[in-house]
């Protein structure tokens, strides 16, 4: 999905970094071609700042899409996730981040989540990186105890994964 998005913008940089800025965070475009976060407007003079751009690529980018009915029925219908990650820290919750060795095989949450469950380790969150995002997708679980060193040894000897971080 996000190579046929983004070919749609194919020669134009600029929209192609607003795009993958509002697919990255989950912003959408309102019906009249603003981005949003909920009913919440961000001015385009902050999108372009973000994405590196001049504040007129976004207007075009935004009316691109809703020029568009596959990309309009898309960014009209993304919406975000709230994350624990950075809140972790300050609740006393863990975070566990897997990279995995090839992001598209199956059955790498179901592998780790039930190695944490079988220590009765709650999971608060998981949230996995799309592949088709980042070079480098990883797994991040938020859980509520801490992780005993043989678990994350466990873990790290799993043939899926490549690297583990606690924080």
């Amino acid at each position: 999905m996000f190579e046929s998005i983004m070919e749609k913008f194919e020669g134009s940089p600029g929209q192609q970094a607003v795009v993958k800025l509002l697919l990255e965070r989950g912003f959408s475009v309102s019906e009249d071609g603003r981005v949003v976060s909920g009913s919440i407007e961000i001015p385009n003079t902050q999108v372009a700042a973000e994405a590196g751009v001049d504040r007129r690529v976004v207007d075009t980018t935004t009316d691109a899409i809703l020029a568009d009915p596959e990309l309009e029925r898309i960014f009209r219908n993304i919406s975000q996730i709230p994350s624990l990650m950075d809140l972790a820290p300050l609740l006393d919750l863990t975070v566990l981040t897997v990279a995995v060795r090839s992001a598209g095989e199956s059955g790498i949450i179901a592998e780790i989540t039930d190695r944490l469950a079988k220590r009765d380790i709650t999971i608060r969150q998981a949230v996995s990186e799309d592949p088709e995002f980042t070079d480098e997708p990883r797994l991040h679980i938020i859980t509520e105890q801490q992780v005993p060193g043989d678990l994350l040894t466990e873990l790290s000897n799993l043939d899926i994964v490549r690297s583990i971080e606690i924080h």
